[in-house]
C-alpha cells in the first residue's frame, strides 16, 4: 500500500485525511491519537479488498467497539455521521502494466457494526462501482471508462462471497456489454479494447491473485507468556505469538535446515541485541507430540576467548526476550507476512535491543516486504535514520514514512514526514519532538522546569 485515505473515522474528523505509506512505515505521537485505530482501517481494508469479506472491526488484537464507537462524533451538539470511508492506493509488483490501482469504501451501520455499503476499485482508465446489495441478493454493478458508463444488474448472487468471483463477473459482464452495445466483437482492433484489458489486470490484482495477498499479520502490543515446559499444539498464528514455540519445534523437527537458517537469523539479533547469543529447541522425546523448551544461552568474556554460559529456559531469562521473540519469528521466518502490521515491539526491551529492532525492521523492509509499526521509542526511530543515512540494510529515504498523529481540540491531524538522504525529518510540524528537545534541554540546563506541570 502507498497510500491511505479516511473519513468520518474514529478520532480523525470529518475532512478526508491522507496519508503516506512505505516499505518501513513508523506511526509516532501521544497516546490516544488513534494509531491502533489507523493499523485496525489498515486491516480491515485489506479484508474487504482482498478476501472480499465484510472486516471485523472487533478482531484481535485491535477491538475497537460497535459502528457508534468507530464513526466520528464531533461532540456537543454537532450530529454524528452515519457513515465512514476509507481507502488504499498502491502500485503493484507483478502486473506494472495496471499502473496505480485505488480502492475504496464506505461503511455503514448494520447490525451495530460497520458494513461496507459500497465499494470502489479502479485506476486511470477503468473503475467498477458495487453498491449494496438488495435484501434479495440481487447486486447492480456500475462500470466507468473514459468515453462509456453503465450499469449491469446480477440476480441473487449475495454479497461479499468468494475471492475472484465477483471480479470474473465483472470481466464477463464487461465482455457481453461493451462489445453488443458498440457492435464490435472480440477480435477488434479498437483502441477502447484496452479497457477490457485494464479490467482484466484489476481482475487479477484482486481475484485470481488473491493468494499472494492472504499473509497480513497483525501483532498485539503484549504478547505471549513464557511457559517452562510446552506442548506442540498450537499450530495457527495469532496476534499474541502463542504459536510460535510450536512454530519452532516444528521446523527444528520437521526441516533441519531451514530451522539453521532462522536460528541463525535469531542468534544474530540476539547478539547484536545482547538479549542472547544462542537458541535452541530442546525436545522430550522423539515424536511430534513430545513437550519440549525453548532455551537461550550468553557467551561471556572477550571476544578472544569468549565463553560459553549454560542453557536457561525461557521463562528463567528477561521478559523481553520471551516478548521479543513472537516478533522476530514472524519477520524472520521464510515465508512471512506480506505485510506486518505491529503495536509497540519495544514492550520491555532496554534501548540497546530497541536500536537494534529498528535495524531489523529496515532490513525486512529492504527485502520486500511492507511494514507499519506503532513505536513510542525514539531509539527505533534514530537507528532508522541512522541505517538510512550510512546506507547499512539498502534501505532509502523514500522507503521510509514517518506518520505523526497530532491531537487537535477536535480531531487528530496524520503528517506524513520525509526522510532524507542524510536522515534528517522533513515536513514535521513544530510540535514533532517538542517535548523531547524540552527534555534535552533541561538536562543541560538551558532552560528551567515548569514547577506547576513538573
Amino acid at each position: 500500500m502507498d497510500r491511505i485515505t479516511l473519513q468520518n473515522y474514529r478520532c480523525f474528523g470529518s475532512e478526508e485525511q491522507s496519508a503516506r505509506l512505505a516499505p518501513l512505515t513508523l506511526l509516532v505521537g501521544p497516546n490516544s491519537t488513534g494509531k491502533t485505530s489507523f493499523l485496525a482501517l489498515i486491516r480491515a481494508l485489506w479484508d474487504v479488498a482482498f478476501h472480499e469479506i465484510v472486516p471485523n472491526f472487533r478482531q484481535a488484537p485491535y477491538d475497537l467497539g460497535a459502528f457508534d464507537d468507530i464513526v466520528y462524533d464531533p461532540g456537543g451538539k454537532q450530529r454524528k455521521s452515519d457513515w465512514f470511508g476509507a481507502g488504499f492506493q498502491y502500485t503493484p509488483v507483478i502486473n506494472t502494466e495496471a499502473g496505480t490501482i485505488q480502492f475504496d469504501a464506505v461503511f455503514r451501520n448494520k447490525w451495530a457494526a460497520p458494513f461496507p455499503v459500497r465499494r470502489r476499485a479502479g485506476n486511470d482508465l477503468i473503475w467498477v462501482v458495487i453498491p449494496e446489495p438488495t435484501e434479495g441478493g440481487d447486486q447492480v454493478v456500475h462500470y466507468q471508462t473514459n468515453d462509456h458508463e453503465w450499469d449491469e444488474e446480477f440476480i441473487g448472487i449475495g454479497s461479499l462471497t468468494q475471492p475472484d468471483t465477483l471480479f470474473a463477473w465483472w470481466q464477463t459482464q464487461f465482455v457481453s456489454e461493451f462489445f453488443s452495445e458498440s457492435g464490435q466483437n472480440a477480435s477488434s482492433s479498437d483502441p477502447n479494447e484496452s479497457h477490457f484489458f485494464e479490467l482484466r489486470l484489476l481482475r487479477a490484482e484482486f481475484g485470481a491473485n488473491w493468494q499472494r495477498h492472504r499473509r497480513l499479520s497483525a501483532g498485539a502490543a503484549v504478547r505471549s507468556r513464557p511457559h517452562r515446559t510446552y506442548d506442540p499444539a498450537l499450530l495457527a498464528g495469532d496476534p499474541e505469538g502463542d504459536y510460535v514455540p510450536s512454530y519452532l519445534a516444528n521446523l527444528s523437527r520437521r526441516n533441519a535446515d531451514e530451522w539453521q537458517l532462522l536460528k541463525r537469523e535469531l542468534e544474530a539479533f540476539g547478539t547484536a541485541s545482547e538479549l542472547f547469543d544462542e537458541i535452541q529447541v530442546r525436545s522430550f522425546g522423539r515424536s511430534d507430540g513430545d513437550p519440549f523448551q525453548i532455551q537461550v544461552r550468553k557467551h561471556s568474556g572477550p571476544k578472544s576467548r569468549r565463553r560459553k554460559g549454560p542453557w536457561r529456559n525461557l521463562i528463567d531469562v528477561g521478559y523481553g526476550v520471551s516478548q521479543a521473540l513472537p516478533v522476530l519469528t514472524e519477520l524472520l521466518r521464510p515465508d512471512g507476512p506480506t505485510m506486518f502490521l505491529l503495536q509497540q515491539p519495544e514492550v520491555h526491551l532496554h534501548p540497546q535491543a530497541q536500536a537494534a529492532l529498528g535495524t531489523l525492521f529496515c532490513q525486512v523492509a529492504a527485502g520486500g516486504r511492507q511494514l507499519v509499526i506503532e513505536t513510542h521509542s525514539d531509539y527505533i526511530i534514530d537507528r532508522v535514520r541512522m541505517d538510512v543515512r550510512d546506507g547499512t540494510t539498502g534501505l532509502k529515504p523514500e522507503d521510509v514514512s514517518i506518520l505523526y498523529f497530532e491531537p487537535g481540540d477536535l480531531a487528530v491531524k496524520i503528517h506524513s514526514i520525509r526522510m532524507d538522504k542524510m536522515g534528517n525529518v522533513l515536513d514535521a510540524p513544530p510540535s514533532y519532538g517538542k517535548f523531547f528537545m524540552e527534555e534535552i534541554n533541561r538536562s543541560i540546563g538551558l532552560i528551567k522546569p515548569d514547577v506547576r506541570n513538573s
